[in-house]
């Protein structure tokens, strides 16, 4: 299995990546994606993508760096996804020794990531892999103003 990083403008993020991480993220568009990943980039948002032996894209990773009060330097996963028909192969486990290698390299002293509620199946994986739940994360919509 071969992972890389992906740049903005890279046309692998829209033929590769894209449609492995509308699995995880189905209301993601070309256009959104280009959007959010340009404007994401500048804060720190990267895409790791691997590839099997016949070079099919089977799992995507989207991630940065976070320096916080809470975990101090940490590398955050905003996305980690393997495609449907290659769950179970060990992509999401060399995802995830591909990023936190990166971590320790950028001098990170966590590992952090968000799972939905409803992900199950995710979540016993992340515990196999000895990551721990240490929080709960809340979320509320925002209205926008009426002008």
């Amino acid at each position: 299995m071969k992972i890389i990083d992906l740049a903005p403008g890279d046309e692998r993020l829209v033929t590769d990546f894209l449609p492995v991480l509308r699995q995880l993220r189905p209301h993601l568009t070309e256009e959104t994606y280009r959007e959010v990943y340009a404007e994401g980039h500048g804060s720190g948002l990267r895409f790791s993508g691997a590839y099997d032996s016949d070079g099919r894209c089977v799992g995507v990773a989207g991630w940065r760096i976070v320096v916080n009060t809470s975990t101090l330097r940490s590398l955050y996963v905003d996305d980690l996804v393997t495609d449907a028909d290659a769950r179970s192969g060990g992509v999401g486990k060399a995802l995830l020794t591909y990023l936190q290698e990166r971590a320790r390299e950028e001098g990170c002293l966590q590992f952090t990531l968000d799972s939905g509620t409803h992900r199950t199946d995710a979540h016993r994986f992340y515990l196999r892999e000895r990551m721990s739940i240490v929080a709960f994360h809340f979320s509320k919509p925002l209205e926008t103003s009426a002008e």
